[in-house]
């Protein structure tokens, strides 16, 4: 096990911002920078041996706060906070009184708002043990930033085992009652960018997803049996992707409520031989492939576009502050919030 840290590249506002590495013994590489708690690169193997990176992600800092970049932000491998995914009209109420949020996406609040978790600086603390390497991540969110009530601090971290498990564990504690929601949103291209993402097969275990109404549920549970959403035998994302205006954007039901870690999914590509495997503790897992993700000029090379990424994000329902028949988001003084998600590799 291999644990390493470099200058990633200075801010606008002067803070510099770090890259960890973290390798283990299969040569699995995976690097991590503390401005966004992002994901910038998974290196492994084909079985072929050829190593690729396997997620969307750039080489350098610069290309994270670029104006090109941002002006189609498709948040590449970031901790979304305070609440991941949408919140309608960004209105919801906590124990009677009513709180609003950035309209950022639409009508609708998106990703934690205008500056969430995703374009913060984290304060970062390596660690090593003879099992694994890894980065715990802290950031302290206060009092009505981005129109959210409670001081929280929130710890993300990453950690590398020799079995091939990136994992991501998620804990947060307020002052006063404040809803949050955490995801890490990579986007994942087994081909290592060659292609895009539509020749990918995917299983999802998950019988049912929250019915939607542009972008935002309805409050319904319905069942995926016998639609384009259904995914619990392994298919193509690509075999039905054409019948929907925007490809694949919507929130599976995991039906794990418990907090024990579940199997929540596993894409596979034939070509490379390479399987990446979801569990998590979280209810809910969203599909996005990347409709519309940026092309983007990268030292003068096209990269990225439509579908050139899949994201898998185990999360709590959207909307949930909204609907009292989803899982709670509400976090309370003296409550932890504690989840985890672990991404495997392998070889099929």
């Amino acid at each position: 096990m291999k644990l390493s840290k470099t200058t990633f590249g200075i801010l606008p506002n002067g803070q510099t911002a770090e890259l960890f590495t973290l390798e283990n013994d299969n040569k699995l590489k995976v690097k991590i920078t503390n401005y966004g708690a992002i994901i910038t690169s998974i290196e492994m193997s084909s079985k072929q041996g050829q190593v690729d990176n396997v997620v969307c992600g750039f080489e350098k800092l610069e290309d994270y706060i670029s104006e090109q970049y941002l002006g189609g932000y498709p948040y590449f491998g970031c901790i979304i906070g305070r609440y991941g995914n949408r919140i309608a009209n960004g209105k919801y109420s906590i124990e009677g009184k009513e709180y609003t949020g950035a309209i950022n996406n639409g009508p609708n609040h998106l990703h934690g708002g205008l500056e969430g978790f995703d374009k913060k600086l984290w304060t970062a603390e390596t660690f090593e043990t003879e099992d694994e390497v890894g980065v715990k991540m802290s950031y302290t969110s206060v009092d009505g930033e981005e129109g959210y009530p409670g001081t929280i601090d929130v710890v993300c971290t990453y950690s590398l085992n020799a079995d091939n498990e990136l994992s991501l564990k998620y804990e947060a504690e307020t002052d006063k009652t404040t809803i949050i929601n955490l995801t890490n949103h990579s986007y994942f291209n087994l081909t290592g960018g060659k292609e895009d993402i539509c020749n990918h097969s995917l299983e999802l275990p998950a019988t049912k997803i929250t019915e939607n109404v542009e972008m935002i549920p309805t409050g319904k549970i319905i069942p995926v049996e016998g639609t384009v959403f259904d995914f619990t035998t392994r298919k193509k994302l690509g075999q039905d992707i054409n019948t929907l205006p925007d490809g694949y954007d919507l929130n599976y039901v995991l039906d794990n409520e418990s907090g024990i870690v579940v199997y929540a999914g596993c894409l596979q590509e034939e070509l490379s031989g390479r399987q990446l495997k979801v569990f998590t503790t979280q209810p809910g897992i969203q599909l996005y492939t990347g409709f519309w993700i940026p092309e983007l000029l990268i030292d003068g090379e096209k990269k990225f576009g439509k579908y050139a990424g899949v994201a898998l994000e185990t999360q709590h329902y959207p909307d949930s502050p909204n609907h009292e028949n989803f899982p709670t988001t509400e976090l309370k003084p003296g409550e932890k919030y504690d989840h985890q998600t672990i991404y495997k590799f392998d070889l099929i």
